[in-house]
């Protein structure tokens, strides 16, 4: 396992892990109240041996700081920036990124604020689009009005968000308790409210006019999203020329069947690795 490292940004400081690997870099996005250790298979396993794959906490999560203006910081477009910057003071030119989701939206709002992706894998993230309905449109259940948007929660939501964010048949670490807990409340609730109201670029046309090769790779058992939803949109880029759902396998993939997931991850860093025209 390597070093936990931090690094400065405008959004406070940031707290990341590098793989060994010398290939195409891979940013990797969790999700919400979660930490950059549920990508721990992909960093210690062979695709973080062959490519530089980083992950890191966004503000207000794991070994991070908390934001230091929060209506900058918490919410997708602040998060966007805030991982841009890391990789620019990391000197990083161009990647892709991997994102699971929030990391997901936060992925896509990256292609509308940087030219450096070379591509954007995301995974249970719905590119929904702005308006009254949009968040339901994407997501199963009334999020706006659940434990994932709620500031403070009690003993026996954290232990619940832990238990069931990866999905109900995924594998438990405590970290995913230790993390939910840490997890700044006002990150959820100032994040889950300006999604709801569409603040930022429209996601939905992002994704389906993405200028970056765009990949989606989710679980079919996904509890969270509208798969049916996200498979309809017409992406105009889209790898491989559909959405990749993973028979048997619910939130996060890459966690709950990484050897499943991760030939997926693994083809489409290879196909993204040489830039366009060569």
């Amino acid at each position: 396992m390597s070093d936990l490292h931090h690094i400065e940004t405008s959004h406070g400081t940031l707290a990341y892990r590098e793989s060994a690997g010398d290939g195409l870099p891979a940013l990797m996005i969790h999700g919400n109240s979660t930490c950059r250790e549920v990508f721990r298979n992909q960093l210690d396993g062979a695709i973080g041996a062959a490519h530089r794959c980083v992950a890191f906490d966004l503000p207000g999560h794991g070994a991070s700081e908390d934001a230091r203006d929060l209506d900058r910081t918490y919410n997708v477009q602040g998060y966007g920036a805030a991982a841009i910057e890391l990789m620019q003071g990391l000197g990083i030119t161009r990647y892709a990124v991997l994102g699971w989701s929030l990391g997901g939206i936060i992925a896509i709002d990256m292609m509308s604020q940087s030219k450096a992706l070379a591509g954007v894998m995301i995974t249970g993230s719905p590119p929904i689009t702005q308006g009254k309905g949009a968040v339901a449109e994407g997501f199963c259940g009334d999020i706006e009005h659940s434990i994932a948007s709620k500031q403070l929660l009690s003993d026996e939501e954290i232990d619940m968000f832990a238990r069931n964010t990866c999905g109900s048949d995924a594998p438990y670490d405590p970290f995913l308790k230790d993390a939910v807990t840490r997890c700044d409340g006002r990150a959820r609730s100032l994040m889950i409210a300006k999604l709801a109201c569409g603040i930022g670029p429209n996601q939905q046309e992002i994704a389906v006019n993405a200028p970056n090769p765009f990949a989606i790779v989710n679980g079919a058992l996904d509890a969270f999203i509208h798969n049916d939803f996200i498979a309809g949109l017409p992406y105009r880029n889209i790898w491989q020329r559909k959405v990749h759902d993973i028979p048997g396998i619910g939130h996060a993939p890459f966690w709950e069947a990484p050897e499943m997931f991760d030939p997926y991850l693994s083809g489409f860093l290879n196909d993204v690795t040489k830039p366009t025209g060569e």
